[in-house]
C-alpha cells in the first residue's frame, strides 16, 4: 500500500504549491473531454478531406476556437444556473444545474426563422420557441435573447 499509494507529479514551475499542481492535474480531463468531442462523429473531423498542410492547420485552429467558445458558453450557463439557483431539464427530464452544451444545442434543434414579405416589407418570426428556450437564453444574457427576437 505504501508503494502503490504514491503519485508523482512534476512541473517546471517551481513556485507552484503541490496542492495547486494536483488541482491543475485533476482538471486536465476537462480539456481531454473537449478534444474527445472534436474527435467524435458529432464534429465529423474524419469526413474532412484536406491534403494541404496549411489548410489542415487552419481548420484545426478554427475547431479549437469553436471548442473554446463551446466551453465558455457551457461554463457561463452553469455558473448562471448555480448563481440563480435555477435548473434546466436533462435528457431524462430531471432538473440539472450542469447541462452540457451538446444537450442545450440539441434542445434548440428545430427552431427556425420564418421570413415573410408583405407589400414589399420583409418580416421575420422565430418558430418553435418554448419557455425553456427563453429561460436558457435569459440565463446566458440579453445579447443572446436579442438574437431570437
Amino acid at each position: 500500500m505504501e508503494k502503490a499509494g504514491l503519485f508523482v507529479l512534476g512541473s517546471n514551475d517551481l513556485s507552484l504549491p503541490p496542492e495547486e499542481m494536483l488541482a491543475n492535474y485533476k482538471e486536465q480531463d476537462r480539456v481531454e473531454k473537449g478534444f474527445r468531442f472534436l474527435k467524435s462523429d458529432t464534429f465529423s473531423v474524419s469526413k474532412v478531406y484536406l491534403k494541404n498542410k496549411g489548410r489542415i492547420q487552419a481548420l484545426m485552429m478554427v475547431m479549437v476556437l469553436c471548442l473554446m467558445i463551446y466551453s465558455i458558453a457551457e461554463w457561463k450557463l452553469r455558473e448562471k444556473l448555480e448563481k440563480e439557483n435555477e435548473s434546466v431539464p436533462d435528457q431524462k427530464g430531471k432538473p440539472t444545474k450542469k447541462p452540457t452544451m451538446r444537450w442545450i444545442f440539441f434542445k434548440f434543434q428545430g427552431i427556425t426563422e420564418l421570413f415573410t414579405q408583405e407589400e414589399g416589407e420583409i418580416e421575420s418570426e422565430v418558430l418553435n420557441m418554448e419557455e425553456h428556450h427563453w429561460k436558457i437564453l435569459g440565463l446566458l444574457g440579453e445579447e443572446y435573447e436579442n438574437m431570437y427576437l
